[in-house]
């Protein structure tokens, strides 16, 4: 299975596993599965840092290159596909990274590992 991380997701598996449902803890478990991280959860960590939303132990940078590290997650740049096809998706939901991760998980077919109620109003195949 291919599973696109969201940003709430990549950072539970890294210091609040028990927040993960069961379901998305096994997948991430199963060394069979591809699992992908997208450079706009990057951005989104690194904003909300600065703003002082999100407390972290470490910087964004050194947090984000360990996860991906020690749990074999593939890294996925943003392209001009994932923009273009933003366009498609209806205004159900007003976050701009959440809604670039469903574009991207749209145009690759990706299950996307999201916990958020506003995200699974979408037509993405949704793993929680």
């Amino acid at each position: 299975m291919n599973i696109l991380l969201d940003t709430s997701t990549f950072l539970w598996m890294i210091d609040e596993v028990e927040r993960l449902s069961p379901k998305v803890r096994e997948a991430l478990e199963d060394g069979r599965n591809r699992l992908v991280f997208h450079q706009a959860s990057s951005w989104e960590i690194q904003i909300k840092y600065q703003l002082g939303k999100l407390p972290l132990s470490n910087p964004p940078k050194e947090i984000v290159e360990k996860g991906l590290s020690a749990h074999g997650i593939e890294y996925q740049p943003m392209s001009d596909a994932e923009i273009w096809h933003l366009q498609k998706l209806p205004e159900l939901h007003r976050d701009p990274f959440d809604r670039i991760l469903i574009s991207y998980a749209l145009c690759e077919g990706l299950k996307f590992a999201s916990p958020d109620p506003e995200v699974h109003k979408y037509p993405v195949s949704i793993l929680w």
